[in-house]
């Protein structure tokens, strides 16, 4: 069956036990879950006038399925996540490989045995490769740090090599800081992998949906309980109630359509935006994509080149070896990063963690903490960042936590729904 659209203007809300605003993953997901599992009649409302979030992707004029909003790898070790999305798709083998343009010569990302012959030549690649297999084992990734901690000189050329010819030009221009800014913890992650797998991921489970991802999220949210309202933001449509008048006091409920909802409200947008920005913005991120089609083959010699000592883009992305579509024509994606200083024309992709950041998410946070039925889910509710599988895995969590919730009113506890998020280099 096809997803079931409506006008928000039209719908009844009494015909509604569930709201989801935001049809991305964390929202398809527990849309889905809701209505399958828990037989919920579920709205789902959407600011933007396509479903997918930011995974949504779509065909240009060259015929080039392309993502409109930076490119999506799925690769993942649960189970749970890959063979969930699998019953809304088939996937491709796809693995992902990404080099780093170092001054017009390609080199391996994640630095690795191969990169080493390339930066260092045959003869000293060779005696480097074997140190760090005599000291940290075959197969290994191993932490800057870990290098510039063995007394041995080569190994820490090794480190500084990494830092400055793949990391540290490229975290600049991600994260608009100077290199003294560059924060020394993120620094210390920064991996060399003792192995010629040139796979910029080495999950066991990998590849793209076969007819792309807003196709996967069309058969999730085809649901006869499923109601998805487009052009819909939840900051015009809510009404917040508070316990009083004063800045900080608590949201009591959510009125939509003059009616007090009462039923779970899953949020996977801004708390910020919700909120009308009351206590100042939250700081992020932003990137601006510029595309461009070849009359080639290919353009690049595979799915992702990173720019990490020249240019003033990040990396350029090539679509058709993600999709692995043939024709005569190609497509580009440049990215480049820039402030978040415009929420009407600019997208947030990147929260900015740290403690002052921390402390303004929290007190809006708090805000919610009196409404039971209000749960924020997902990278920006959360302000933190989560890959997609780990977006998914949530995601069931948290249907799981609101349907024995609903089922136990009165239990003290429900399985957890909180998220743990792994920062991402």
């Amino acid at each position: 069956m096809p997803v079931n659209y409506a006008d928000f203007r039209a719908i009844d809300i009494a015909d509604f036990d569930a709201v989801v605003v935001g049809s991305g993953f964390a929202g398809a997901v527990t849309a889905r879950q809701l209505a399958e599992q828990g037989g919920l009649r579920v709205l789902v409302i959407e600011k933007r006038a396509h479903i997918a979030g930011n995974a949504y992707d779509a065909y240009d004029e060259a015929g080039i399925l392309v993502h409109r909003y930076g490119p999506h790898i799925f690769h993942t070790n649960s189970r749970e996540a890959y063979e969930f999305l699998g019953r809304f798709t088939k996937w491709s083998s796809y693995q992902h490989r990404v080099l780093a343009d170092w001054y017009g010569t390609y080199m391996p990302v994640p630095f690795n045995k191969n990169s080493m012959k390339i930066a260092f030549g045959d003869e000293k690649a060779a005696r480097l490769i074997q140190k760090l297999i005599d000291t940290f084992g075959d197969e290994r990734k191993v932490t800057i740090n870990e290098l510039r901690a063995q007394d041995d000189p080569e190994l820490a050329e090794v480190a500084d090599f990494v830092y400055q010819n793949v990391f540290l030009y490229y975290t600049q221009k991600q994260w608009g800081l100077t290199p003294e800014e560059v924060d020394p913890s993120v620094t210390a992650r920064v991996p060399v992998f003792i192995s010629r797998d040139d796979r910029y991921f080495q999950d066991e489970f990998q590849g793209m949906p076969e007819d792309g991802y807003t196709r996967l999220f069309e058969e999730m949210l085809a649901h006869e309980r499923i109601c998805v309202c487009l052009d819909t933001e939840a900051e015009s449509v809510f009404e917040l109630m508070f316990e009083s008048g004063a800045e900080d006091a608590p949201l009591s409920a959510i009125r939509i359509k003059g009616e007090a909802f009462e039923g779970p409200i899953v949020y996977t947008g801004p708390l910020d935006e919700l909120f009308l920005a009351r206590f100042g913005r939250l700081p992020y991120r932003s990137l601006e994509f510029v595309y461009e089609t070849f009359e080639e083959n290919y353009h690049l010699p595979c799915g992702t080149v990173n720019y990490t000592v020249t240019e003033d883009f990040t990396r350029i992305t090539e679509f058709k070896w993600l999709t692995e579509q043939k024709g005569p024509r190609t497509t580009i994606m440049r990215e480049y990063p820039r402030a978040y200083e415009d929420p009407s024309t600019q997208i947030p992709y990147y929260a900015i963690i740290n403690d002052e950041n921390t402390a303004r998410y929290e007190r809006y946070r708090r805000l919610t903490d009196a409404l039971p039925n209000f749960y924020p889910l997902g990278r920006l509710a959360e302000y933190r960042y989560f890959n997609m599988d780990k977006v998914v895995v949530d995601a069931l969590a948290a249907s799981e936590h609101i349907l024995f919730a609903l089922d136990h009113p009165d239990a003290p506890d429900a399985p957890d729904a909180t998220s743990s998020a792994t920062p991402a280099l």
